[in-house]
């Protein structure tokens, strides 16, 4: 049947399902890598049915086996392990389902594995997820902290234990995950996008306890590591024992060798903050008191220096010097006073003598002619003639006389 399918003349199933194979069938043989995350071998049938998991996305493929072949590959073809398959895909008509049909399975030796996380590791190194430049210091009392791990693990235990011990009031959000197999690395993922998410959490820790290099592969996974660098909270990597050093312990914004240093890294200790309080108080308390006792000496010696501790002295002091400089002026005034007092009455004698009065007293007189309202002093016989009226001043008060007769 080449012609078209059209509304009134449709393909049957039968023949669309029949066209898939034709297209699958020439499909050549490939080889795939991934993780087993289940293998089904029933007893007295001939093929196994597997699922394999692509561990660092949420992807997985059918697989169908001889028994006989997985009989072949003994432990090393058990659910969780790493594999390599060769196969070529196949599509089955009666169910419709598309299938590998495998041929060979190689398990992948710690070897690889190693070589692959060291080539990551350089990787991851050489974009800078390693730096410390760009890891976040932890709060210092989180308010809340994300805890991703297995469900009743021991290292869940050992985080919240220890953290409880050391800081009661301590408040965990828990999301369980698997921690190795083929779903640990997506629910890893998502846990952390959930934990980054929520604003009341402040440190996200991851932790699982010991375990072989198989088994801590999810925490060497390219997409996990990638997701710890994408995350805005801090995050704290607690993977296994000290020796164990998985990639995510490198992006991790803080390392602890083991869960049980994690519950001690994340919260501070209350006895030893109290401790620490007790004696900031005490030192704080001797600090002031010391303080207080240098400004109480320091006001002593300001009290006790004479300006201080009597300041009315100095005043006294002033006050004397200004009345002994007060008395000392009144007296050189009084001084100037009687000298110019003692001038003035010499002055006074001295003109006492030489005045009128004095010449008067000595029994001069003063003659003078009256002529009309005018008196003039005489000063010689000639400026009188008989009769006129003269008047003659002596010391004591002035009599009036004519004149009679003049004598030269």
């Amino acid at each position: 049947m080449s012609s078209p399918s059209t509304p009134e003349q449709p393909w049957p199933v039968r023949t669309v399902a029949r066209k898939i194979a034709e297209w699958v069938d020439r499909l050549g043989a490939v080889w795939v890598e991934g993780q087993l995350a289940q293998v089904v071998a029933r007893p007295g049938t001939g093929t196994a049915f597997l699922t394999l998991r692509d561990p660092a996305a949420d992807v997985s493929l059918q697989l169908t086996a001889p028994v006989a072949l997985i009989r072949e590959g003994g432990p090393a073809v058990a659910e969780g392990n790493r594999v390599v398959v060769h196969g070529k895909p196949s599509f089955f008509l009666g169910r419709g389902t598309l299938s590998l049909r495998v041929t060979e399975i190689r398990a992948v030796g710690i070897g690889e594995l190693l070589a692959r996380i060291e080539r990551l590791r350089r990787l991851l190194a050489a974009e800078g997820l390693f730096d410390a430049a760009r890891k976040r210091r932890l709060p210092f009392l989180p308010a809340g902290i994300g805890l991703v791990t297995g469900r009743a693990s021991a290292a869940e235990h050992d985080v919240v234990t220890n953290a409880q011990s050391r800081w009661p009031a301590v408040r965990f959000r828990i999301e369980h995950v698997a921690v190795q197999g083929a779903l640990a690395v997506p629910q890893i993922v998502d846990a952390l996008g959930v934990l980054d998410r929520d604003p009341s959490i402040d440190v996200i820790v991851l932790a699982r306890g010991g375990g072989s290099v198989e088994d801590l592969l999810p925490f060497s996974d390219e997409t996990l590591c990638r997701a710890v660098a994408d995350c805005r909270t801090p995050v704290v990597s607690a993977i296994g024992h000290e020796p164990d050093t998985p990639l995510v312990d490198h992006v991790a914004d803080l390392r602890c060798s083991t869960p049980t240093e994690a519950g001690r890294r994340i919260v501070p200790d209350v006895r030893e903050e109290t401790a620490r309080i007790t004696d900031l108080r005490g030192r704080a308390h001797r600090a002031l008191a010391g303080w207080v006792d240098r400004e109480l000496r320091l006001l002593q010696a300001l009290r006790a220096r004479p300006v201080l501790a009597d300041p009315l002295q100095r005043l006294s002091r002033h006050h004397d010097e200004i009345e002994r400089m007060t008395a000392a002026a009144r007296a050189a005034v009084l001084r100037g006073l009687d000298r110019r007092d003692h001038d003035l009455e010499h002055v006074r004698a001295r003109l006492a003598t030489l005045g009128p009065a004095a010449t008067l007293a000595r029994g001069y007189a003063i003659v003078q002619r009256i002529d009309g309202e005018e008196r003039h002093v005489l000063r010689s016989v000639g400026e009188v003639a008989e009769g006129d009226q003269v008047r003659i001043r002596v010391a004591d008060g002035a009599v009036a006389a004519r004149v009679e007769r003049m004598d030269a």
